[in-house]
This record gives structure tokens, C-alpha cells and sequence, in this order.
């Protein structure tokens, strides 16, 4: 006997499940406690390394984002995935050239959420070349930049507050289109 669409063995076996949605807006200030729950939890801690002093710290997370969102020359969007607050993407110049850097909680990994949400933000901003670094253990975002087109273009090590620890990092870049 053949299986096709109509039989519902052959439906259990091939059904699909439809695409999730992954979108951008703008920060709310509903979004703030969320990201710092999400700054807080270990596995997330130990893969970006490079994280707050104390991610416990409110008054310090609090200050952190103030500066943030100040500042004019950062462009920032909220994550949302299926209509939840998924993290934030930014693009910045704390280091002299424009670098993007983005964060999701735990419960978003490994859905395509970072590859969906850096491919819009990058589809966005204009500016080329446009950096990232990342943890040379975090095999997950540096999958997310290279398939969003960054090449690794450079290596470093910083202290990174979240291992306490000095972490190498690679540089990516995204260039010129």
C-alpha cells in the first residue's frame, strides 16, 4: 500500500510545523525587566562572557540602559518572537567602529530567532563594514554572523566579567556589499 497526504499515518510522519514569527520594533520601557531577567540566567551568562560586572546589580543594569537609550547614536530594537520579547539587538560605536551585538534569553535558542532577527536588522542599517565579536566557545553566535554573511577578520582576549576570566574573541566583519 502507498502512503500520500490523505492518509493520516502519512500526515502524522510529515506534518510541519508552521513558521514562527520573529520581528523588530522599537525598545519599551515594559521590555527593561524582561532583558534583565534574561541577563541573569547562567547558561546565557557563560555563553556571551562578556556581560555585566554583576548581573543582580537593578540600579546597575538600570543605569546601564539609561545611557543607553540616550544615546543617539545607538540604534536599538526589542526581539519578538511569536509576539513575546525574545532580547534586543543594537548597533554601537563603544569601541571606535560600528558593531552590532544582540542578546535573546535561553527559551529563544536554537529556533532561528538571532538569524531571523540580525538578518532584518541588517537588511535596516546601511552602514558597511559593520563589526561583531564573539566568544571563540560560542559556536551558536558565531553560526548566527556567519550565516547572516560576517567573516572572521580578527582575534582579541578582554576580561570578561561573566567567566571572570580572560576570553579570546573573534572579530567578524560584515563588509562592503
Amino acid at each position: 500500500m502507498q502512503r500520500g497526504p490523505n492518509d493520516p499515518a502519512w500526515r502524522t510522519i510529515h506534518t510541519v510545523p508552521l513558521p514562527s514569527q520573529t520581528q523588530l520594533r522599537g525598545l519599551q520601557d515594559d521590555d527593561l525587566p524582561i532583558f534583565f531577567t534574561q541577563q541573569q540566567e547562567p547558561d546565557a551568562i557563560q555563553m556571551a562572557a562578556f556581560t555585566a560586572k554583576d548581573p543582580s546589580d537593578e540600579a546597575a543594569f538600570h543605569a546601564h540602559w539609561a545611557k543607553i537609550r540616550a544615546d543617539e547614536t545607538i540604534t536599538l530594537q526589542t526581539i519578538l518572537h511569536d509576539g513575546e520579547v525574545a532580547g534586543h539587538i543594537a548597533c554601537h560605536r563603544w569601541f571606535g567602529e560600528p558593531e552590532v551585538t544582540y542578546w535573546l534569553g535561553q527559551a529563544f535558542w536554537g529556533k532561528g530567532v538571532a538569524t531571523a532577527a540580525l538578518t532584518q536588522f541588517l537588511n535596516q542599517l546601511t552602514t558597511r563594514p559593520l563589526l561583531a565579536r564573539v566568544a571563540q566557545d560560542n559556536v551558536g553566535s558565531l553560526r548566527v554572523l556567519q550565516k547572516c554573511g560576517f567573516v572572521i577578520t580578527g582575534e582579541d582576549k578582554g576580561f570578561a566579567h561573566g567567566r571572570n576570566a580572560e576570553v579570546a574573541e573573534y572579530i567578524l566583519t560584515l563588509p562592503n556589499d
